[in-house]
């Protein structure tokens, strides 16, 4: 099965306000470059944003490693904390 490197991170000016997110996904020596942004958001949506869509462009099943400098996505993974866990309040 393919290894893939997912880089990711997001940021926003206010929390909310302005923000964007990137991805970068690496496989032997080849990359894919992913960005988008919002126009009013918080800082955790986009580093969500970021892992959500460099997940969502891969065509097939892989093992994936995933960086972040967010505290927030780790401990989502690490500690298998649920949204409901997370989440202030219901969207």
């Amino acid at each position: 099965m393919k290894q893939i490197e997912l880089y990711s991170d997001g940021a926003c000016s206010g929390n909310p306000g302005p923000g964007g997110w990137g991805a970068i996904l690496r496989f032997k020596d080849v990359e894919k470059e992913l960005s988008g942004g919002e126009k009013d958001t918080t800082n955790n949506r986009m580093e969500l944003m970021g892992v959500i869509a460099g997940l969502e462009s891969l065509k097939e099943s892989c093992n994936v490693n995933i960086f972040t400098d967010s505290q927030y996505i780790a401990n989502a993974f690490l500690k298998n904390i649920t949204y409901q866990q997370t989440a202030k309040k219901i969207i």
